[in-house]
């Protein structure tokens, strides 16, 4: 037994996305677009983000991480290292992110290359985190299999004992990736399918802005 799922359509009439409304800097434009999605009652997340990686050889993988922020540098987000994404990203250093805020019937594409964030911006993220956070970044080797649930609470209980009332330090295995963006893509949904899509590209110091058709 299937779900037709053939039917299901919505048509979207939100706002147009016009070239003049269009900042010449893809990085102003997005956080234009993120206070607003921010503005929205009841988004949930509106920092998630979908991550394509691909190994070496091109196959790909894609999973939900946050955006923890952005700047001319690239945009952040924080994972393990000896999780598969981050073995995927070491062997080929190039990443696609996708954003979607559906209340606001519109999606962001950034393309680019990767880098690690600093030591130092690394440790300023992780001890931000709630602490209990902290200990389960510390006690889970992220993407690894492991036979029981149970192995890693155990694991955690340890933490906590050892870290009781004591800052947590950040493992080696533990920091930021920065997308530096190429190509980035702002999509506005529209009546009839016809959606606007303004993509800006990088040249040299500056961004060409091109329109494509939906």
């Amino acid at each position: 037994m299937t779900t037709d799922l053939s039917a299901l359509r919505r048509d979207y009439s939100r706002r147009p996305l016009n070239e003049s409304d269009c900042d010449a800097d893809p990085l102003r434009q997005f956080q234009k677009w993120l206070d607003e999605a921010l503005s929205v009652d009841g988004m949930i997340e509106p920092n998630a983000m979908s991550l394509a990686t691909a190994t070496r050889e091109g196959v790909p993988s894609v999973r939900m991480v946050l955006l923890k922020g952005f700047d001319e540098r690239g945009f952040r987000f924080f994972t393990n290292y000896e999780s598969r994404k981050a073995a995927e990203l070491e062997a080929n250093p190039r990443a696609a992110l996708c954003i979607w805020w559906g209340a606001l019937e519109r999606q962001v594409r950034i393309e680019g290359t990767i880098e690690r964030t600093t030591t130092e911006e690394s440790d300023e993220y992780f001890h931000s985190r709630p602490w209990y956070s902290q200990i389960g970044a510390a006690a889970s080797r992220q993407s690894h299999p492991i036979a029981r649930r149970e192995e890693l609470e155990q694991r955690t209980l340890a933490l906590v004992a050892r870290h009781a009332n004591q800052k947590v330090p950040r493992p080696d295995t533990w920091g930021g990736y920065r997308v530096w963006p190429s190509r980035i893509e702002f999509w506005q949904g529209r009546e009839s399918r016809l959606h606007d899509r303004i993509v800006y590209e990088r040249e040299a110091e500056s961004w060409r802005i091109t329109r494509l058709q939906p």
